[in-house]
């Protein structure tokens, strides 16, 4: 089946999709599954991290996996158990319920997601894959923007049940669009690793000092990223008081400015070093979530104040992220699926961590977010001064 970079590009898209509207669609309805469960908003909140640790797992298995076994199988395995997890969600009805199956939800978009890098780095190289990741994430930038708008309005035609409903048709859908579409695209005199080889491959990773500082940076901004991801359906919904309608506006500006950044990363590198917009997102992070946590201080923190900062320390992620991948696969050419699994679930991990401090004490006010925020982003600008020291003024 003739693959170009076109088709490839639109088909690992969709599949990567998966994640934001799994975790993205559902925030408009927080209030409302919350009441359905008899939890707090506050407990509901923890499905986001409770699905963000199966995310991870499922990425630091499946990358594995599917190097032993083939990218389509562990796809469509993933793809069938996500879609039955879905419409498990469906018919919870407590907390504890909730937090299984979302775990196990997280587990199978793990294992289907890992396999999108892999699937561009069998069919093309170099300027062809950067091209395709390229396109990739153009296409991307679109699910974490339209994921909420989607989500208030299937909350609009029925309830939060409806939402899993629309995950698990999504996932019946990329089943037959990968089952009918997508070849095998692992090479079939590829060398596969033995299990004993996967973990002393993610040990080098783990003992290399420099691509740790990068590994460090890039998962610090994940894990603000989902403080806020975490307490905007309280804050914004409830808290500030903002309608179900408007919030998936003022949530895709994110996404917008996120895409901005990203725009102006390519602009910038001409002149100067992946490592240098690196350190520039970080100190941006810093300075915002330093604003932010002054303004909840002197209680001057309004919709009309705190969304252009939290826009700004999410936007700069175009800035962190690229760079510190990049990065970090530049010292691991030769294993690159694992250090992309590694990076992703350490990523996903520290998201998920984020999630629990700011959700778990169950405080009705901005001050485990921006706290939160702002200890993110310090520990991003000392871990990566500290791990990779002059690379990162080069």
């Amino acid at each position: 089946m003739p693959l170009n970079a076109r088709r490839v590009a639109l088909l690992v898209a969709a599949n990567t999709a998966l994640a934001p509207f799994a975790i993205d669609a559902y925030l408009p309805a927080m209030a409302s599954l919350a009441e359905s469960i008899g939890a707090s908003v506050h407990h509901t909140e923890l499905s986001i991290s409770v699905f963000l640790v199966g995310f991870a797992l499922g990425q630091l298995t499946g990358g594995p996996l599917s190097d032993r076994v083939g990218r389509k199988p562990v796809l469509l395995v993933g793809l069938g158990f996500f879609l039955v997890v879905s419409l498990a969600i469906t018919q919870v009805t407590s907390l504890h319920q909730l937090w299984t199956w979302r775990f196990l939800q997280g587990l199978g978009g793990g294992a289907c997601v890992v396999n999108s890098a892999a699937i561009v780095r069998d069919c093309f190289r170099g300027r062809e894959a950067a091209k395709v990741m390229s396109t990739m994430a153009m296409i991307m930038m679109l699910a974490p923007l339209v994921a909420p708008a989607v989500g208030s309005g299937l909350l609009y035609l029925a309830d939060w049940w409806l939402i899993f409903v629309f995950l698990a048709v999504y996932a019946a859908f990329l089943l037959w669009l990968m089952g009918t579409q997508l070849p095998e695209t692992r090479p079939v005199d590829s060398p596969v690793a033995s299990p004993r080889q996967i973990l002393r491959n993610y040990a080098s990773v783990l003992k290399h000092r420099e691509a740790m500082g990068y590994i460090c940076a890039v998962a610090s901004a994940f894990a603000g990223m989902f403080a806020f991801v975490t307490a905007s359906p309280f804050l914004y919904l409830e808290y500030y008081g903002l309608s179900p309608a408007v919030y998936p506006l003022v949530f895709g500006g994110n996404v917008v400015v996120m895409a901005a950044s990203n725009r102006l990363n390519i602009r910038l590198l001409r002149r100067r070093s992946p490592q240098q917009n690196m350190r520039l997102g970080l100190a941006v992070q810093c300075l915002a979530a330093l604003c932010l946590v002054g303004l909840v201080a002197t209680g001057q923190d309004t919709l009309v104040t705190v969304v252009p900062l939290i826009m700004l320390f999410m936007g700069v992620i175009g800035l962190i992220a690229p760079n510190a991948i990049s990065s970090v696969l530049e010292h691991f050419s030769h294993m690159s699926a694992t250090a992309t699994a590694l990076l992703g679930s350490i990523q996903f991990s520290c998201g998920a961590l984020a999630g629990v401090v700011v959700g778990a004490f169950e405080i009705d006010n901005a001050w485990p977010m921006v706290l939160t925020m702002l200890a993110t982003a310090l520990v991003g600008n000392i871990g990566l001064r500290w791990l990779s020291g002059r690379a990162t003024t080069d």
